[in-house]
């Protein structure tokens, strides 16, 4: 019974240091990981560390982009997107943190992503996909975190009492 004490101890303690070490690793890429793009690129790079962080693309031919959500928190919505004809990649990295990817139902996307901890769920409706359109394939991992895939958003779509949209599209990320 000892042994089962010192051990659950040592795993609370790794735990916790792990936890820590992640915390200074994310305050010091704070400063170094910036997004780039604006909702009309066709390359974008999104991060948000200790943040949150919502971007709408326009993009016209979509061929890459890499989501960052560490302590924070992405929405990524490409309901204006159009995919390059050849498709398209997404890098999702969540690491204590989530990212919404709004993705198109009739989209055909193919997930290669890992979870620990964590975890990658699409909840589109698959009857939907039009699988001749292009595909668009996710990459990454969750760790500590979360990555969801949906088709809707109505918190995205509402407006205000005058009109005006509640979720404005980002300007060039800072």
């Amino acid at each position: 019974m000892r042994a089962i004490g010192t051990a659950f101890r040592n795993l609370i303690a790794i735990t916790l240091l792990g936890g820590i070490a992640s915390a200074i690793a994310a305050a010091y890429a704070k400063g170094r990981m910036l997004s780039t793009g604006a909702p009309a690129d066709d390359e974008v790079d999104l991060v948000a560390i200790y943040t949150g962080l919502d971007f709408q693309s326009t993009a016209p031919a979509l061929r890459t982009a890499t989501v960052t959500a560490w302590y924070g928190g992405t929405t990524l919505d490409l309901r204006g997107a159009t995919l390059d004809p050849a498709g398209a990649t997404l890098n999702v990295r969540a690491i204590f943190g989530g990212a919404r990817l709004v993705i198109p139902e009739a989209w055909p996307i193919e997930l290669r992503t890992l979870a620990f901890a964590g975890g990658v769920g699409d909840v589109r409706d698959s009857a939907n996909v039009d699988h001749s359109l292009p595909t668009l394939t996710i990459t990454g991992f969750a760790v500590f975190g979360g990555v969801g895939i949906l088709s809707d958003a109505p918190d995205l779509d509402r407006e205000d009492e005058i009109g005006e949209p509640l979720f404005e599209p980002a300007a060039t990320p800072a």
